[in-house]
């Protein structure tokens, strides 16, 4: 045996026994909180993504590899009930006492009320039945869109993470250091780029935003569909292309998800741009990167649509 290999083996060894814990297995439901945790874990270990940035997370079927890694893991983050009631179930299959975060519910950060109706405007809408039929939270459960509780959740992840596995707590404090100090400047970047469109008159494809907006001091001025993405009614679909008549609306924003013809049905004949955004990161390479890189084209390709 080498001396080299030797050194290796003896920097592992201790008394016999490998001086180096087992990495934890950890799922993450959403890509936007799966690149948090693993800027969290970088250097130490990945965590595995359940639903991939190209689904719908309001619904989703798991695939036998998915439902796997759930069953398999040690630690579990998901945005909770809100957003995914369905994985609730999944989770049950659990072993006893896996530690399972649902970061809606954390103390840390202030969770924002639904908006109703199209126009956010009251709750008399005559899309006010329509929004009922389909079940949610009391909350709204898009609040991964906000930095400021992004970087509360990254403390809350370190910690979590270090109660598994406290031979690398500092790694994982460290890291969670440097990437709150990386959004506090992205979101100084992103408030110098939409300084010039404060006042500016957008609608959004699903009312997913209002953590972003409430962060950078902005406000849509109404959403084509419901809150969980679902296909609007007529009324509200003629009431939202009324306020983009009506008050010349500048800018109404697509997804990539979804059924781009609404947005068509809204903007025809009028002098409004369209764009996409994403609240996801279709498109986006999943990992440490992939949340800042998702908020700055959130503010990119809002701005480039006035």
């Amino acid at each position: 045996m080498s001396n080299k290999i030797i050194s290796i083996t003896s920097a592992l060894m201790v008394g016999g026994s490998c001086v180096f814990a087992d990495v934890p297995k950890v799922a993450v439901d959403i890509a936007p909180v799966h690149s948090l945790v693993s800027r969290v874990m970088n250097g130490i270990g990945k965590p595995d993504l359940i639903i991939p940035a190209g689904a719908s997370p309001h619904e989703y079927q798991l695939r036998p590899s998915e439902a796997k890694a759930i069953h398999q893991a040690e630690l579990v983050f998901w945005m909770g009930k809100d957003l995914t009631p369905w994985l609730g179930k999944a989770l049950s299959t659990l072993a006893e006492g896996t530690p399972v975060t649902a970061l809606l519910e954390v103390d840390e950060i202030e969770l924002l009320e639904f908006r109703e109706g199209a126009l956010f405007e009251s709750h008399d809408h005559d899309d006010h039945d329509d929004h009922d039929d389909h079940a949610h939270g009391y909350n709204d459960p898009h609040a991964w869109l906000s930095p400021s509780i992004a970087k509360a959740w990254l403390n809350v992840i370190a910690a979590k993470l270090s109660e598994i596995d406290s031979d690398n707590a500092g790694t994982y404090f460290a890291n969670a250091k440097s990437a709150r100090l990386d959004l506090d400047k992205l979101s100084d970047e992103i408030n110098k780029m939409l300084d010039p469109m404060r006042d500016k008159k957008f609608v959004v494809f699903h009312d997913a935003y209002q953590y972003f907006e409430k962060d950078f001091n902005i406000s849509a001025s109404g959403a084509i569909s419901l809150a969980d993405a679902s296909d609007p009614s007529p009324a509200r679909l003629a009431e939202v292309r009324n306020r983009v008549v009506e008050e010349s609306i500048q800018c109404v924003l697509a997804e990539p998800q979804y059924n781009q013809g609404l947005v068509t049905a809204v903007v025809e004949g009028t002098d409004s741009n369209t764009a996409i955004i994403d609240p996801l990161g279709v498109g986006l390479e999943a990992g440490p990167s992939l949340y800042e890189k998702l908020i700055r084209n959130l503010a990119v390709n809002l701005s480039k649509c006035f």
